[in-house]
């Protein structure tokens, strides 16, 4: 815009120079009083001095016209370095607090040395990167708290399901005894009280389950700690899974390192065997052994344990198989056992985020083998 007004000025100053040219031309007024031969004298003076002036003013025009030219010239000169020093910082200033606005704070203001704006530049880039660490701090504290409500929720539903079954044995064996005729009333209530436990037990896993389905929602990914092991440490966390029927462990775990989140792990085999028993019912048989070489993406090689996982149930509709997986799908075999659809889910994205794997299916119940990388 500036340009255009400055270039529309210097044409105007142009035109007011041509016009001044063509108006100083002189015309002879010769005195009707003189004689022919004064006339003739006079019209030679003339002409010399006609000459003479016509010559210098188009000297002059020239001038002037270069003058022009050059000014012209030195004012987009000029014009060129007011907006790539003082404008043009400008307007990147006003696109960036745009930007910045909008809450991108990703991209940084470009310096420009020769800009007088340099030092307001630099104190707007450094209230961006403070602004960014501060909306990092923040989105981290955030992740950080829920995460932790999603391990507590998950935490607690283990005691939960350990109080629940202690009351169905209590419950089955006060059943069992009154078909045999025993007397069941030594402790006063009993059987009234522990329906009391069983159901207020029930309603602290629908609140944790409903805190945890928030958490996992919220968040963008679970945190996922990959370390070192030793194998030895997964068949323990078989063995004590205590309150879910009676666990068969086929064979010791070929000792070696494993790389596994140990808590996660620990939430895998307990999702795994806690459905089995939940709608299967049947004793579960866990085997540990080592899988042959598999190549990965780079060429290498990478050994693995297996750990298969079986119970002897009804297995899962063949249409339901591909969707166990999927977050909040229950299979039509769920009927009235409490849950989420959230085990199975779960158990995929541990697996994967420690480098593994787990493969499902039908046979003879329904089977489960964890692929755990070793260390190589």
């Amino acid at each position: 815009m500036i340009a255009g007004l400055y270039t529309l000025l210097m044409l105007g100053v142009f035109c007011v120079i041509w016009k001044l040219h063509h108006d100083m031309r002189f015309a002879m007024a010769a005195p009707d009083t003189y004689t022919d031969e004064q006339l003739q004298i006079y019209k030679q003076i003339w002409d010399v001095v006609s000459a003479s002036t016509e010559q210098y003013q188009g000297q002059v025009f020239r001038y002037v016209l270069i003058l022009w030219v050059i000014m012209l010239l030195v004012g987009y000169l000029l014009l060129f370095f007011v907006y790539q020093s003082e404008i043009r910082p400008m307007l990147h200033l006003q696109r960036y607090a745009t930007d910045i606005a909008k809450g991108n704070l990703d991209v940084a203001l470009p310096m420009q040395k020769n800009s007088s704006f340099v030092s307001f530049i630099e104190s707007f880039d450094l209230m961006r990167e403070q602004l960014k660490e501060s909306r990092q701090r923040e989105m981290e504290a955030e992740n950080a708290k829920r995460q932790m409500m999603a391990e507590l929720s998950h935490d607690l539903k283990t005691p939960i399901a350990t109080i629940q079954a202690t009351c169905e044995v209590l419950q089955m064996q006060i059943l069992k005894q009154k078909k045999a005729g025993a007397d069941t009333e030594q402790i006063p209530g009993l059987e009234e009280k522990l329906d009391i436990i069983t159901n207020k037990a029930e309603t602290i896993n629908e609140l944790i389950q409903s805190v945890l389905n928030a958490t996992i929602d919220d968040l963008e990914e679970v945190r996922v700690n990959v370390g070192e092991y030793a194998s030895p440490l997964i068949e323990g966390f078989v063995r004590q899974l205590t309150e879910y029927g009676n666990i068969i462990i086929e064979n010791a775990v070929p000792e070696c390192l494993v790389y596994m989140d140990k808590l996660r792990m620990e939430q895998v085999i307990d999702n795994i065997v806690g459905n089995s028993y939940k709608y299967a019912g049947t004793d579960i048989h866990v085997a540990f052994s080592e899988t042959e070489t598999m190549p990965a993406p780079d060429g290498k090689k990478n050994r693995f344990l297996r750990i298969t996982i079986k119970d002897s149930g009804p297995g899962v509709p063949p249409e339901d198989l591909p969707l166990i997986v999927q977050k909040y799908y229950r299979g039509k075999n769920a009927g009235d056992a409490s849950g989420y659809g959230l085990g199975m889910y779960l158990v995929k994205w541990y697996m994967e985020k420690m480098n593994g794997g787990m493969e499902y299916y039908n046979d003879d119940g329904f089977t489960v083998e964890l692929l755990v990388k070793k260390v190589s």
